[in-house]
């Protein structure tokens, strides 16, 4: 990763003070930054989010293989072992991650006139323990996800895109569901070692990522608290843990945003009192209410009142019509947006759509299967597996997918 120059160079101090909070920010070159309800770049303009997420690529979602029982990360995984073997399973993955999100997406992205791209990541890519045992032993911070993202930060770096850095699967699991790739409760808020291990990576994300000024902020945690836990209990944790995390990352950081998703898929910003960090973004997620101001409102509320900016993290995936209302709602009101997901397979409720390879329903069945119940004689053969997640592999090259030029309409974008 090349080092910039950033915090070092600090060309400003704006007196940014959150409303009744009495923080002050100092505002460095190059990185966006609060401003009271505004983000705003390094020379005081308003930097309004146009952006979409990369889901699937470091947190693959069953949804997005057309699987139906394999949902988590470790589940689709277990898929395509069972398909594969161990060895060609690790090289399925490894040109995954290489064709998924490529050099020619991002500049793509940039052409059809989004700003910014969200990035899912899981901690199991970023952080080792042991000799590969998760109970005992000190975490090592390595695995194939530094390079990954560094690469995607230098690519859109590069383009003139910033990144918004997003634990969707934090150590133990967050949230409670099968995309936080836990074990179906949030553990994160129950398990001291989980915690303060999802505290220690953002510590060394931030370390690693303090001069970059592509990046526009990490989001510390995706949809935390499902509404299927004990909310009463775990909702006044959240700011907390949040709390804590930003002492780390300040410790090591003091450039970038934060950013700070609400309860309940990112929904509820009850649990939140007096903004605690200058430099703080509220983010909220939301999928198909009515596009109208109600809907928002309460976001709206809590912006006005702390004087602090909002962004919508994640919407989408209903339709172009609705997509622009509530594009153009949340804009109306200077919220900025980040729409799910950039590609997705054989759907048109994305950026990009990868066309279903032939016999794909054979991979797919296997993902539908109840967990504990598949025998090798009702797999396809390894051979045949292979040439459908190939053929996959191919479908999912920037040169092989359809681009939906109406998705981007919608969100008052074109295709180049």
């Amino acid at each position: 990763m090349r080092v910039r120059a950033g915090w070092h160079c600090c060309v400003a101090v704006i007196a940014a003070l959150l409303a009744g909070n009495g923080i002050a920010f100092a505002a460095s070159a190059g990185f966006i930054h609060a401003d009271g309800r505004r983000l705003v770049d390094g020379h005081g303009d308003t930097f309004a989010v146009r952006g979409i997420n990369l889901g699937n690529w470091l947190v693959p979602e069953g949804y997005m293989f057309k699987f139906t029982r394999a949902r988590s990360p470790t589940e689709i995984a277990g898929v395509i072992e069972a398909l594969l073997g161990p060895a060609d399973a690790a090289a399925f993955w490894a040109k995954f991650r290489d064709i998924y999100i490529a050099k020619q997406d991002i500049d793509f992205i940039k052409a059809a006139g989004f700003n910014t791209v969200r990035v899912p990541l899981n901690w199991r890519l970023f952080v080792a323990i042991g000799d590969g045992g998760r109970a005992d032993g000190e975490p090592r911070f390595e695995g194939p996800g530094w390079a990954l993202l560094d690469r995607l930060v230098q690519w859109c770096h590069d383009a003139g895109l910033r990144v918004v850095v997003d634990l969707h699967a934090a150590p133990g699991g967050q949230t409670g569901v099968n995309h936080d790739d836990g074990p179906g409760f949030p553990l994160t808020f129950y398990v001291p070692r989980d915690r303060q291990l999802t505290i220690a990576l953002w510590q060394k994300l931030a370390a690693h990522y303090r001069d970059e000024t592509a990046i526009l902020g990490y989001d510390l945690l995706n949809e935390p608290i499902s509404p299927y836990n004990d909310v009463d209990y775990l909702n006044p944790q959240l700011e907390p843990l949040y709390r804590d995390i930003v002492a780390a990352i300040r410790s090591v950081d003091p450039n970038h945003a934060v950013l700070l998703g609400g309860g309940q898929w990112d929904t509820n910003f009850a649990m939140f009192g007096r903004p605690f960090d200058a430099n703080a973004i509220y983010t909220y997620h939301k999928f198909w209410p009515n596009p109208t101001r109600d809907a928002i409102q309460s976001y709206l509320d809590f912006g006005n009142r702390w004087n602090v900016p909002v962004v919508i993290g994640e919407t989408g995936e209903y339709n172009n019509g609705w997509n622009e209302k509530f594009r153009q709602l949340n804009e109306r009101f200077g919220i900025g947006w980040i729409f799910w997901p950039y590609k997705n397979l054989d759907s048109d409720l994305a950026v990009v759509t990868i066309q279903k390879p032939q016999g794909w329903d054979l991979i797919a069945a296997v993902g539908g299967a109840e967990v504990g119940t598949l025998e090798p004689a009702s797999l396809p053969s390894r051979s045949q597996a292979q040439t459908i997640l190939d053929a996959y592999l191919e479908a999912a090259k920037f040169s092989n997918v359809h681009v939906n030029a109406g998705y981007l309409n919608s969100l008052g974008l074109a295709a180049p």
